[in-house]
Formats: C-alpha cells, structure tokens, sequence
C-alpha cells in the first residue's frame, strides 16, 4: 500500500515585502504516528471571581467554551470571598454558608467542568488585617486563627464530598492560594505562606488522603523549590506544583496606566515551563504534576494585544513549544466577564477573555478551537511551530 504523503509550502509574507522569497516546506507522511496527542492545552482555563459565576451571561459564555472548545476544568479568584457567603461569625462563633457556592460548582458539573479550586481570598469574619485587592476588595491577609481556619477549610472539602462524593471531588485539584510572592496578593511573608499552605494541605488531606493539593500558585514560577524543599523536610503533602507566566519582559506606570512590553524571546513562556519542569525532576518529587493555572501574553486586563489578530498566533506558537512540559496551560481567561478593575465600559478593551461581554469570539477564541478538533492522533515531522493530527 503506498504511503499517503503531504507537503504543505508557506510562504513568509515580511520576507515578500523585502524583495526576498523564503518557502518553508511540511512533509507529512499520515503513517507516520508520534503517538496520542497531549491536550494538555484545554484541560483547565481561567476566570475573574466565583462570584461572577453566578451571572447568566457568565453560565451562557462558559457553556458555549465548553462545546467549542473542550475545556475540563475551571480555576477562579474569589471563592472565599465575602460575596459568596461562606463565613461569619455569630456571638464569636463561625457559622458557615454553603449555598452560593453550591450553586455555582452544580452548574460547573451539569456542563461536566470540574473545578480547579483556588483556596482563597480571606474571609473578613477570619481575616487579621484589612488589606485587600482589586475593585472588589479581596482580603489578602493571613487568617487571625489557624485552627479556625484549618476547621473552615476541612468543612468546605467535606461538604464537597458528601453533596459530590469521593469519587468525584478526588478528580479536583485544590491550590492554596493566588500569587503569594506578590505583595498585593499576600500580606505575609513566605514563611507565612508556607504555614498557611501547611495547615491547609493537611486539612484537606484530612478528608481523604485521596485529594490533590498543591502550590505554590506563584507569578512567574517563584517558591516552586523553596516549596518542595519545605514540603520535603516538614513531610507537608504536596501532589503538584502549580504557577503563572505571562510574555512581558518589564512593566511601567505613567497617567495612563500601565504600560507592558511584550518579550521579543522566542523562548518567552515555553521557556520558563520547561525550566520550571527541570527544576521539579531535579528535586527529590521528581514526578510531580506541573500545571500554568494562568497565563497569556500580557497580565494585564487593558492590553490590546488580547483582541488583536497577533493572540491567536501567539497562543499556537506557545503552546506548541511547551511540548509535553505542562499538564495543563489555563489560559487567563475565558471571558470579558472580569472585574478586578470594576466593569467595563466598551466592548472591545483589551480584555482577558476569549469571548467579549457582547458573545462575540475574539481571535485567540479560534486558536483554541483550532486545538480542539486536531485529531487525537499526533504526526511526526521537523517544523516546530506546526500542529499536524489526524483522527
């Protein structure tokens, strides 16, 4: 039988306008098989708060990614925020509330979108300063009780698993955090955060030894040894590392806000995961999970790179190159749906999402279903940047 071969010729359009002609040539043979393709790249995506979660408009956007673009698991901020509902305190005593966030992670379900539980921000009731972040004012303080809040946390996971059970919630990451080498995510020190992630990797694991629980959910894969090495010498349970890149090389203020520079590295993103890969086998967990539960071109939320043509490119490329060094890559975020700033104004701002308040897709919402109907079967060949598949 004679082999089926492909050859595909591009033809660089910045080279044209330079009076020179460079073909890049892909030779395809069909037969020749790689292996089952990674779809490490829609396993998890991103989300403002849980609050927004409770929106129609948000439920309706989340559905429409679901069927188009096969995401499997959500992350968000918020869940513990005072808007959801979960803690106070009565007469010096906790009482819990459960009811907002049932009703979001029942929605989660019923589309059959797990979720990455980001534990996090402060509840005011437990908190032991005010200081906050965002428009919406999420606590970034320590708890002023640790045995308040190792017994808040091991009632949330056991209300999980007995309204959910076992067998479900042990499919669920759960990720102590949000950025804590960050100041204006994280009041404490990095002592302190290793406590807090101390007390609530053991309060989880409480429940059923079965749950993942990892760290340290930082910007630009920072702590990730110290944590490791903590764990290690402490016998703290850790199931998999977790942290975030974004492609800018520096950011500046002036009166318009802020200013971002998008790296010129083509190492840019694909890079540090692959570092942050070595630096997990070079440690003694050498098999830990890696998952990027943010990333995208710029970590702003007004950057108009978000809604240009250049997104979708910039998302195959990077992805691509990544290879197998990720478990999971959770583009930041789904939708325009995102209020760390407050509401937006205008339809197109440079916006995080893939999807704009008014439903309409952006380009990098096509990168993604581009991704999601390559066929489960990977071809080999020699060009780096190209995605070939069949089914």
């Amino acid at each position: 039988m004679k082999k089926l071969l492909i050859s595909f010729t591009f033809i660089s359009l910045s080279l044209i306008l330079n009076a020179q002609v460079v073909n890049r040539v892909i030779n395809i043979d069909v037969s020749d098989v790689q292996g089952k393709l990674n779809k490490f790249f829609n396993e998890c995506v991103g989300a403002g708060r849980a609050n927004e979660g409770l929106r129609a408009d948000w439920q309706r956007q989340l559905r429409y990614a679901k069927e188009q673009l096969g995401f499997r698991y959500i992350r968000m901020h918020g869940l513990l925020h005072d808007d959801m509902g979960v803690y106070f305190e009565e007469k010096g005593k906790p009482v819990y509330n459960w009811q907002y966030i049932d009703e979001l992670y029942d929605f989660l379900l019923s589309i059959h979108v797990r979720p990455f539980v980001e534990i996090g921000f402060m509840p005011k009731a437990l908190s032991s300063a005010d200081r906050t972040v965002f428009w919406w004012k999420g606590n970034i303080t320590p708890p002023k009780d640790y045995d308040r809040w190792s017994s808040f946390i091991k009632a949330l996971v056991g209300h999980w698993t007995e309204r959910y059970g076992e067998q479900e919630v042990k499919n669920w990451y759960f990720e102590v955090w949000n950025e804590p080498n960050l100041s204006f995510f994280w009041s404490g020190k990095q002592a302190d955060y290793f406590h807090l992630y101390s007390v609530t990797s053991n309060a989880i694991k409480s429940v059923s030894k079965e749950y993942r629980v990892g760290g340290p959910a930082t910007a630009e894969h920072a702590w990730v040894s110290d944590l490791l090495n903590f764990c290690i010498q402490n016998k703290v349970p850790i199931d998999f590392v977790s942290t975030h890149t974004y492609g800018i090389d520096k950011g500046s203020f002036d009166a318009t806000g802020i200013q971002t520079y998008l790296s010129k590295k083509d190492s840019a993103i694909w890079g540090a995961v692959k570092g942050t890969r070595k630096e997990i086998e070079s440690s003694l967990l050498p098999s830990l999970e890696l998952h990027y539960t943010e990333w995208s071109a710029s970590y702003t939320p007004t950057d108009p790179i978000h809604d240009s043509y250049q997104e979708a490119s910039y998302i195959l490329e990077k992805l691509k190159k990544t290879g197998n060094s990720a478990n999971s890559m959770s583009y930041w975020t789904f939708t325009d749906i995102f209020e760390e700033n407050g509401p937006r104004s205008t339809p197109f701002h440079g916006g995080f999402g893939l999807i704009n308040y008014q439903d309409i897709n952006k380009p990098a919402f096509y990168a993604y279903r581009f991704l999601n109907t390559l066929g489960d079967i990977e071809l080999r060949h020699s060009d780096r940047s190209c995605w070939a598949c069949k089914d």
